[in-house]
C-alpha cells in the first residue's frame, strides 16, 4: 500500500473504542483530528506517546483538534491502558488491522534482528472535511504532539 499524501481523502473507519463505543471517522466532520497509530497498549513507547497526547489535549482542543489513538489491541487491553494512565480519549481497536492497512501503517518491522509484521508508529492530521492535512510516518513516540502543534501553529 502506498503512503497517504496531503490532500488525500482519509480512509473511513468504524471501530470500537476501549469502552465498546463505535467510533467513525465521519463523527469528526467539522473538526480537525489528530489520529495516531501505536503498536501495543501499555508498552514504554506507546505509553510515552499516549501520555504526551493526553497532556496536550487541552492545547490541541483550543486549536480545534480532537484526538484518537489506534492499535490492534482488544477493547479490554485499551481499557486497562486508559485506566492506568488516565488518558481520557478514545483508543480504537483495529484488531483485524484493516484500518492500519488502509492508512499504510501495517508493515514489516524488525526488532533485535527479528522481522515481523505490525504497526509502524505514525500520525495523521485530518481536516474538517476528512482530508489529510499532514502525515508523519515512522514517527518516534515523543514527536507526535510537537509535530502536530508545530504544523497547526504555522497555519
Amino acid at each position: 500500500m502506498e503512503n497517504l499524501k496531503v490532500g488525500d481523502q482519509a480512509p473511513e473507519f468504524e471501530l470500537p473504542d476501549q469502552d465498546g463505543k463505535t467510533v467513525r471517522l465521519s463523527d469528526f466532520r467539522g473538526r480537525k483530528l489528530l489520529l495516531y497509530f501505536y503498536p501495543k497498549a501499555n508498552t514504554p513507547g506507546c505509553t510515552l506517546q499516549s501520555c504526551s497526547v493526553s497532556r496536550a489535549r487541552e492545547d490541541l482542543s483550543s486549536l480545534g483538534v480532537a484526538v484518537l489513538g489506534m492499535s490492534p489491541d482488544k477493547p479490554a487491553s485499551q481499557k486497562i491502558f486508559d485506566s492506568l494512565f488516565g488518558l481520557g480519549f478514545p483508543l480504537l481497536c483495529d484488531t483485524g488491522h484493516k484500518t492500519a492497512e488502509a492508512y499504510a501503517v501495517w508493515g514489516e518491522k524488525s526488532f533485535m534482528g527479528k522481522k515481523f509484521t505490525g504497526i509502524i508508529r505514525s500520525s495523521f492530521l485530518i481536516d474538517e472535511d476528512g482530508k489529510i492535512l499532514q502525515t508523519w510516518y515512522k514517527v518516534s513516540p515523543g514527536e507526535t504532539v510537537p509535530n502536530a502543534k508545530s504544523f497547526l501553529e504555522k497555519k
